[in-house]
């Protein structure tokens, strides 16, 4: 499993109002392909990019979606909004 948990702070809630993105921590050993086939399967949405930060040891993945598919829709099925 790739995706572990995903990533719910008022910056997280604001970039997914504004900015279409959607934030999780992934697996340290994952790759931006990897991940971005995890999301596309599990979602059923297209990704537009990925940008890796690592924070405490922790690789998080902020994942900007297309313009035709709203990281809102994701965040409720994910129960987080």
């Amino acid at each position: 499993m790739i995706l572990i948990k995903p990533l719910m702070t008022e910056k997280a809630v604001r970039m997914i109002e504004a900015e279409n993105k959607i934030t999780f921590i992934v697996d340290r050993r994952a790759t931006r392909t990897e991940i971005k086939k995890e999301f596309e399967s599990n979602f059923d949405t297209k990704v537009d990019s990925i940008n890796i930060n690592i924070i405490k040891n922790q690789k998080i993945a902020l994942i900007r979606l297309k313009t035709e598919n709203a990281a809102i829709n994701v965040a409720t099925k994910l129960g987080a909004m």
